[in-house]
């Protein structure tokens, strides 16, 4: 009983802090709001047109302003109060989401017009994601950053359990429109959440004073770290081409099984399944550093190329479960690798250009997903992914194997900062992060 009492505290040791559990509990209705209203928008958009290029053309509007400005959003947020800076960003994307609400049920609503609405959400994101990723540093400081990372990704995908599923319930009882209805109120708790949180107890980052050239130092800060440019670089690859389920599987659900949104409903619920043991595990034993990037590259191809080979619906969802698994393994390693790797008045435009790896990818490969699955099938769509995980995963190591070792990621394992402040420059400019990494990377 003891060994499962401290397995539950190392879980779940984030959840110790009050800030942390006010602003998870704010989140988890907000993300479930949010899951429903994707599920519907790939719905409606399928129902306006008939067209798989037409979800991707949607999903990439809503990516683009986070490709093209998604690092100015972290000099933003550098800059910045993130706290205040989050209360107004997911007050206007609630409002987003009221009007989508309001054009559906009132049966006005036009492809154009969700491609604006796409868009003004992408836009609102691309200096919400930065902020919202850096604050949680902020929040609960070094030592538990990692945990609190892999917890956030846990509540996302258990998100992707419910959300989908209580969007299939609202379709058939209300419609699509009261989907982005419920969505649009779910941001209510997100503001309030982020009010009641106790100003006093954050580990405040100083904002970054206003000077000329910050995105292009941050850029350049980038480049001269190994163990930051060769995670966001597999992050941009993998983002691009395999995060794009949202388009794939709407087109195996319905072409490939011959099925309808509830069976799209249940495959995202799948993944959602997958990716909170995913998370949970991560959160318990999880590693950081560009090996363990290079190991859950493969796994996700894995996964991938099996459901790309499921014969039947049954074994579809089964492969989807572990696809979870590994995709959130791959994204929580990818995101607190950055964070401890950043120094601190960097850490928003790092976080920014992980988002831009990440979410503004899809603005290219949302259309190459969508429009490979619309000729080939949706199990092409998944196979492109799993192609790109492997042969990501390939490249990182014929790269880190031609150079010098990255340090502090793949050197012994210390204890003694001293080392790591010989070795890696960027983590020693932060004393206490030097420390709690060098414990992370002991554990």
């Amino acid at each position: 009983m003891m060994a499962v009492t401290a397995l539950g505290r190392q879980t779940f040791a984030a959840l110790a802090n009050r800030n942390f559990r006010r602003f998870i509990g704010g989140q988890a209705v907000s993300l479930i709001g949010t899951w429903m209203q994707i599920v519907a928008q790939s719905w409606l958009v399928l129902e306006l047109t008939g067209s798989g290029t037409d979800i991707g053309i949607v999903v990439a509007l809503q990516t683009l302003p986070i490709l093209l400005l998604g690092p100015y959003g972290g000099v933003i947020a550098d800059r910045s109060d993130k706290r205040r800076l989050m209360i107004g960003l997911q007050s206007i994307m609630g409002v987003q989401a009221l009007v989508l609400g309001v054009l559906t049920i009132t049966g006005t609503v036009e492809l154009w017009q969700v491609y604006v609405l796409a868009l003004l959400l992408g836009l609102n994101q691309c200096f919400e994601n930065p902020a919202r990723q850096s604050f949680l540093l902020e929040m609960v400081g070094p030592n538990d950053l990692r945990n609190a990372v892999s917890l956030q990704s846990t509540l996302v995908s258990a998100s992707r359990i419910i959300g989908p599923a209580v969007a299939g319930m609202t379709i058939a009882a209300g419609g699509l429109g009261l989907c982005f209805l419920l969505n649009a109120a779910s941001f209510v708790a997100v503001v309030v959440s982020l009010l009641r949180l106790d100003v006093t107890a954050l580990h405040r980052t100083v904002p970054t004073e206003r000077t000329r050239g910050q995105l292009r130092e941050g850029l350049r800060y980038v480049r001269g770290n190994r163990n930051l440019a060769v995670p966001l670089l597999m992050m941009a690859f993998i983002g691009c081409l395999a995060f794009e389920f949202q388009v794939v599987l709407p087109i195996v659900a319905e072409q490939t099984f011959n099925a309808g949104s509830e069976a799209y409903g249940f495959m995202t619920a799948a993944m959602g399944v997958g990716a909170v043991c995913g998370g949970l595990l991560v959160a318990t034993w999880g590693r950081t550093g560009t090996r363990a990037l290079i190991v859950t590259a493969a796994a996700f191809g894995l996964a991938l190329v099996a459901a790309a080979a499921a014969p039947t619906l049954g074994l579809e969802m089964i492969a989807l479960v572990v696809v979870g698994v590994v995709s959130i393994a791959f994204n929580s390693t990818s995101n607190s690798t950055l964070q401890l790797e950043a120094a601190p008045h960097m850490r928003g435009r790092v976080m920014a250009l992980w988002s831009t790896a990440f979410l503004g990818s899809t603005a290219v490969g949302g259309p190459i997903a969508g429009w490979v699955s619309q000729e080939w099938g949706g199990r092409a769509g998944l196979l492109l992914g799993a192609i790109t995980c492997l042969v990501v995963a390939l490249a990182a190591v014929l790269v880190l194997g031609r150079g010098k070792k990255v340090t502090a990621h793949t050197h012994p394992i210390t204890e003694d900062p001293e080392e790591l402040m010989v070795e890696d420059p960027a983590i020693s400019e932060d004393p206490a992060m030097t420390e709690a990494y060098a414990r992370s990377r002991a554990a």
